[in-house]
């Protein structure tokens, strides 16, 4: 009886185990094709799918269609349910997530796909909307950048000085001329406004048939000389009215403020996907380095359009509003910079005024002249500075016991390990000899101070200049150049220094700096933006800035009058005031009301009496001329300093003669100008 019931239970137990294995279906389920769907449609590649009307190649042709030139490329794809509809159909739930741009808004939104089992595989039903919601047939993607208000520079006293100004676009609208007669009308055009006729005819020609080539663009106001009958009497000639953020005129600052435009190639490759081609955006300085908070964040448009016509669009699916941009304020008083742009106006080289008020540091004026050709002389420019460095050196001298009456030796030459020194040959014979410190100063005497070389190292020498101001950085909100003056240099070396030559270098806003801290009575520290801007560049910017205006790189600076190039200071030198972290400055109101005695002379009895007529308070000033180049006899800049009540000045003319003849009278220009 035993045995029976064993058999029976081996005999059940295998019933059982057959009937379930004959129960289980391991056939492909919906859920599994639904995964599959969404895989493939997240790589834009549906091979591994089934599909009830159409291979799946022909839907991955669809896809690139639909997503042809949309940036963003392929979305991620996700199943969120599949819901059973019948015994051997199914409705698939698909969450889209298109990551449009560097913000943590996507685009996102549900689809739904029909699944059908046919022979053991589920199929889908196909039709665009299963990719993107609404989607026609024939229909495809575009991406646009929708960029919000434009925030304004602003200057001192909150003065808009970029801003949204009316201005027209010329150019050719070949429609509107036959084909045989637009190169006729291009070149006229370009003689109209001035610009290269075989160059415009030529973009006329190699643009699309429907194309308006666009020739210039002009302000829209009373500066504009071509008129609108002028422009409509050219043949296919078009007019179409917009606005741009400009500055007051085409010149003003404009090596500073830079520009805005549709961003170019190199931009938009440096960007690392923050900038698009087309995007609207800063072409260089300050524009560029303080994009993002003028900018604000574009908004974005998700547009359905017929894939034969894409410029017309055919449904909005998706849309992320801008944000306007904030405005930028700046300290620049648009006067004085204006004014220091007209007194440049006529110099032939390169030149710039830089205005600094002594008790904030604001830079109220950077302008360059026509000869800098678009490079940033005021900011940028290495330079040596000549005589004007003097202004240190008597700081150097007052600290070892030197008084404004102690005796220096002027004589007409002086020579130091065998390399000769002298003066200009306009110095006053009659100051030749045993004269004081303070006659040494206003007659800029370069013997009298390398005489004195000995009782001041190099080291003490590139400490007084770091008080004043030269070799320390800051961030001032743009690119700039602070200064460099050497911490070692022995014989020659030295003794160029002390007179502003060899390794010596600033810029015009080096040496602005310096004066600003002669006249507060303590160091400056410059800055360019107004209290509660960051001073903080853009990612990326500086270096575009740099190539939108390169520096200004000295060129063999002399060590001396004998006109005997030193090493070529284009790179700041490697024993330098400005690599290292600068001290606490030790400048005092005693050491500053002595320097104020010295440059008061230079105006009472020396190079730049000149400025005496000036209107309004006493003017202070250093007169400055620096050899450079390997001419016999060398090139030369000239600078001029100068202090009058809160204001304080450099002017810098990088082929001058003397100081006081190329650089005085634009400086008696600007003050005059200042005061009235």
């Amino acid at each position: 009886m035993g045995k029976l019931h064993r058999a029976t239970a081996v005999l059940t137990t295998a019933v059982l185990a057959l009937t379930l294995a004959a129960c289980t279906d391991d056939r492909p389920t919906a859920e599994d094709a639904a995964r599959t769907l969404a895989d493939g449609l997240a790589q834009l590649d549906v091979a591994q799918s089934a599909f009830a009307s159409a291979q799946p190649a022909e839907i991955t042709g669809q896809l690139a269609a639909i997503t042809e030139g949309f940036a963003p490329g392929a979305p991620q794809v996700s199943v969120s349910g599949v819901e059973d509809t019948g015994e051997d159909t199914a409705t698939a739930t698909l969450d889209y997530a298109w990551d449009l741009d560097e913000s943590d808004e996507d685009w996102t939104y549900s689809t739904t796909a029909d699944l059908t089992r046919v022979e053991d595989v589920w199929q889908a039903a196909w039709e665009p909307r299963v990719f993107v919601p609404d989607l026609l047939p024939g229909e495809k993607l575009t991406l646009t950048s929708v960029p919000g208000d434009r925030g304004d520079i602003t200057g001192a006293g909150g003065e808009v000085i970029v801003t949204q100004r009316p201005v027209i676009r010329v150019g050719i609208d070949k429609l509107q001329v036959p084909e045989a007669e637009q190169a006729a009308s291009a070149r006229a055009l370009a003689t109209l406004l001035e610009l290269d006729p075989a160059t415009y005819e030529q973009q006329v020609a190699e643009a699309g048939a429907e194309a308006f080539v666009v020739a210039l663009v002009l302000r829209d106001d009373a500066t504009r000389t071509v008129t609108d009958a002028q422009i409509d009497a050219v043949p296919g000639a078009l007019r179409q009215a917009d606005t741009l953020e400009l500055a007051p005129t085409r010149t003003f600052a404009r090596e500073l403020l830079g520009s805005v435009g549709e961003a170019t190639e190199e931009l938009v490759e440096q960007s690392d996907g923050a900038v698009r081609a087309g995007d609207i955006t800063g072409l260089g300085g300050l524009q560029l380095q303080h994009n993002e908070q003028l900018a604000g964040t574009p908004g974005l448009t998700v547009d359905a359009v017929p894939a034969e016509t894409p410029g017309t669009p055919s449904q909005r699916l998706f849309e992320k509003p801008a944000v306007d941009g904030e405005d930028l304020a700046t300290t620049l008083d648009p006067r004085l910079q204006s004014l220091g742009e007209d007194v440049l106006a006529d110099e032939p080289s390169a030149s710039s005024i830089v205005a600094v008020r002594p008790s904030t540091g604001e830079i109220l004026a950077a302008a360059n002249g026509p000869g800098s050709e678009g490079l940033q002389t005021a900011l940028l420019g290495q330079y040596p500075p000549g005589s004007t460095f003097k202004v240190a050196t008597s700081l150097a001298l007052l600290r070892q016991g030197f008084t404004p009456e102690s005796p220096t030796e002027c004589s007409e030459e002086v020579t130091v390990d065998g390399r000769r020194f002298n003066n200009a040959g306009t110095f006053p014979a009659q100051f030749i000899g045993t004269i004081p410190l303070l006659e040494t100063f206003a007659q800029s005497c370069n013997t009298g101070f390398i005489a004195a070389r000995d009782e001041i190292t190099q080291a003490e020498l590139a400490r007084a200049a770091s008080d004043l101001g030269i070799g320390v950085e800051a961030s001032i909100g743009t690119p700039a150049f602070f200064g460099s003056v050497p911490t070692e240099a022995e014989g020659t070396a030295h003794a160029a220094a002390m007179i502003g030559q060899g390794e010596v270098l600033v810029s015009p806003l080096t040496l602005a700096t310096m004066a600003a801290s002669v006249g507060a009575g303590v160091r400056v520290t410059p800055t360019l933006l107004s209290e509660g801007e960051s001073t903080e560049l853009d990612p990326g910017s500086a270096d575009a800035a740099a190539s939108d205006a390169p520096t200004d790189a000295a060129v063999s600076p002399t060590d001396g009058a004998s006109g005997t190039p030193s090493s070529d200071p284009s790179a700041t030198p490697p024993s330098s005031s400005a690599d290292e972290e600068a001290a606490p400055s030790a400048f005092t109101a005693a050491e500053s009301a002595t320097l104020k005695t010295l440059m008061a002379a230079v105006v009472e009895q020396g190079g730049a009496q000149l400025l005496q007529d000036v209107p309004g308070e006493p003017v202070l000033a250093k007169t400055g001329t620096a050899e450079f180049g390997s001419e016999t006899p060398p090139r030369t800049h000239a600078w001029v300093v100068a202090i009058q009540g809160d204001l304080a000045v450099a002017v810098f003319v990088e082929e001058g003669e003397l100081g006081s003849t190329s650089g005085g009278p634009l400086m008696q220009a600007f003050l005059a100008g200042a005061g009235s």
